[in-house]
């Protein structure tokens, strides 16, 4: 463990380190969900995330009361989180749109029509 302390240095959380199986782990944990993710219509996706952005507006004072705790201006907090909230609302409405707008015919030099559809390829692990 290692504590994760504000700017005053107050304790807020003991944070759990992690090891290579720790990763390891949550890369197979993503993987086994990828199937019934990538598996469902768009628009169930666009919900799902509409939904996500609900709750995270329904506890927005909560989200608030952390970032304030973890030091951050009360302005920047509300900002961060409507920014947050702005973003799902946004993929959500790209969910069922992204393939009419990207995908396309491509020409080809016979008579055959070629097309591109963009489909998930699979996990990306970011280590910030």
């Amino acid at each position: 463990y290692y504590k994760a302390t504000n700017a005053k240095g107050d304790l807020l959380a003991n944070v759990c380190l992690s090891s290579r199986k720790d990763f390891r782990d949550a890369v197979i944990a993503a993987r086994s969900a990828f199937g019934g993710w990538s598996g469902r219509a768009a628009f169930n996706r666009a919900q799902i995330l509409y939904r996500i952005a609900e709750m995270l507006e329904g506890r927005k004072a909560q989200f608030l009361d952390e970032l304030i705790k973890q030091g951050a201006l009360s302005a920047n907090a509300e900002n961060e989180i409507n920014l947050s909230i702005d973003r799902l609302i946004y993929y959500a409405g790209w969910c069922d749109k992204f393939q009419q707008v990207f995908s396309s015919v491509n020409p080809v030099a016979s008579s055959h029509f070629n097309f591109s559809v963009p489909e998930p390829t699979g996990v990306v692990a970011i280590i910030a």
